[in-house]
Parts: structure tokens; C-alpha cells; sequence
């Protein structure tokens, strides 16, 4: 990675982590709300933030974390990979300690570092393409997960910053 890539990342790492105690309250209110008031407020500002983001400028999500992978998602890759199912878990995945499939190391093995794009893209998990749920039909339900990504995904804590004003 680039120089000016891991200072931007590193600033961002820390600019999130500064901002830790103040996200945790601001989801506390948040999760006050009614599940359709919360909705309306991380749909508009997810369709606000997105219209002004780039991800291939940044893939910090394929850089940083990873995404949980289920069979189908597995069964999917390794065909258009061309390799049977449990050559695909060998090479790329590992059992997290909760159970899950996750890749076994980052960045994910399926960025081109050199241009941030995926090279499944068409195929891609369906964990990925819904990255970084910030349009998902029931927010509440995964609060927790978007206060996590406000520390990874710099669109998300964009979000949550104009929310905060607003």
C-alpha cells in the first residue's frame, strides 16, 4: 500500500477512535427511536453520503475487515473460481470464533490493490455487496454492527457525524 494510503488509513483510525465515547452515546438515543424513524434517518443520509463517496478511492472495508461468507456465497465463488468448495475454504477462509467463515487474511485476497476494485465483483459475497448495511430494511436490528462500522468505513462515519448535527 502506498504511503499516502496508510497515513489516510491511520488518520482515520484515529479520528474514529476519538470519536468512540461520543458514537456510543449518540447509538444509545438511536436505539431509542422507533424502528421506522431510525430507517428514515440512515436510508436519507446513506442516499446523501453515497451520492458524494468513491469507494474505489478508499476500500477500507476489503482492506481492513472482512465478510462473514455463507455456503451459498461459497458455493457460488469456488464454481466461478473453478475449484470445489472445500479447496476454496482451504486456500482463502478460516472458522472465526464465533462460528462464521471469514478469509484468512486481509486485504481480502480478491482486491487488486492496485486500482480498489474487487475482481468477483459480479459474484462477490453477500455480505460485500451490502456493505456497509447502512440501507438495510430494519436498522435497529443491526445497531451494534453499524456503530462497528463507523470505525472501518469512512461513508458510515460521515453518516453518523451529519447525523449527529442534524
Amino acid at each position: 500500500m502506498a504511503n499516502y494510503l496508510k497515513d489516510i488509513f491511520n488518520d482515520f483510525k484515529e479520528l474514529a477512535r476519538s470519536k468512540r465515547k461520543e458514537n456510543k452515546k449518540f447509538f444509545e438515543r438511536l436505539n431509542g427511536l422507533d424502528i421506522s424513524a431510525l430507517n428514515d434517518q440512515f436510508h436519507a443520509m446513506h442516499e446523501e453520503v453515497f451520492a458524494e463517496t468513491d469507494c474505489l478511492q478508499c476500500a477500507r472495508c476489503c482492506r481492513a475487515t472482512g465478510p462473514l461468507l455463507n455456503k451459498q456465497d461459497i458455493a457460488r465463488i469456488s464454481k466461478k473460481q473453478g475449484m470445489k468448495p472445500a479447496v476454496f475454504e482451504a486456500k482463502y477462509l478460516r472458522v472465526d470464533e464465533d462460528g462464521d467463515w471469514v478469509m484468512k487474511s486481509l486485504p481480502c485476497p480478491f482486491l487488486a490493490l492496485d486500482t480498489n476494485k474487487c475482481t468477483i465483483y459480479e459474484y462477490a459475497p453477500k455480505a460485500c455487496k451490502q456493505y456497509p448495511h447502512t440501507d438495510h430494511s430494519n436498522m435497529k436490528s443491526i445497531l451494534g454492527l453499524t456503530e462497528t462500522n463507523v470505525r472501518h468505513c469512512p461513508a458510515v462515519f460521515e453518516m453518523v457525524e451529519r447525523m449527529k448535527k442534524g
